[in-house]
């Protein structure tokens, strides 16, 4: 049904997906609980700059990251350094990251501030308990925002998956190491292979219903005192 080429760009997806999920919680989730806490405007700034990637093309976001990392580009000698650089996996991650960032800020800040809205007692019984703002933060917070991290995973996963504008443009056309399986599609259809489009895209439209049918059903509202 696949090809070898198909096989390669689906797990260089999965890959690709996996890598930029799991670092998007870590970066999303302290800065969620941020951007929940205070409503000053240097947080407006950033809650600002996190949507950004909604309503900009992603060929513009892809443009300036290529210019940014590029030899001559600002964060050049940093990209160099850190070997996160155009047309790179590595690459593909941080263009991801960038792309993909309010898929995984927004619906964790709101089950934040909706703990301060609605349900802040166990915060309050915690300090008076004398927990540290640590402690309180991964023992009540995080638990407490269970919904909203789930949510936060399964859109930024999927999201990734079908991502083409940004990872064409910072990652190019590479076999076996920037072609993912959007790229895949598109050189499919270029080539008028349309039954090898057709299975890949009808995958890609399964596993994108069932990653959100299983949000709604595993994703149930967490309890609290």
């Amino acid at each position: 049904m696949f090809s070898a080429e198909d096989l390669s760009a689906i797990i260089l997806t999965l890959k690709l997906a996996s890598a930029t999920t799991l670092l998007l919680l870590l970066i999303a989730t302290p800065l969620a609980w941020w951007l929940a806490r205070s409503s000053a405007l240097p947080v407006k700034i950033v809650s600002a700059l996190v949507t950004l990637p909604l309503v900009l093309p992603p060929t513009v976001i892809g443009f300036y990251l290529l210019v940014a990392l590029g030899p001559n580009g600002p964060l050049g000698s940093i990209a160099q350094a850190l070997g996160v650089l155009p047309f790179t996996f590595a690459g593909l991650v941080l263009a991801s990251i960038i792309y993909s960032l309010p898929f995984a800020v927004q619906p964790i800040q709101q089950a934040f501030a909706n703990i301060f809205a609605i349900s802040a007692r166990p915060l309050e019984v915690a300090a008076t308990l004398r927990a540290s703002p640590l402690d309180t933060f991964f023992s009540v917070a995080l638990p407490l925002a269970r919904p909203g991290i789930i949510t936060a995973a399964v859109m930024s996963f999927a999201h990734t998956v079908g991502e083409f504008g940004v990872v064409l443009m910072i990652g190019g056309n590479i076999p076996h190491e920037t072609r993912v399986v959007s790229v895949q599609i598109y050189d499919h259809v270029e080539a008028l292979q349309y039954t090898q489009a057709h299975a890949l895209a009808l995958t890609m439209l399964v596993f994108s219903f069932i990653a959100l049918l299983a949000l709604h059903l595993l994703n149930k509202p967490v309890r609290t005192i």
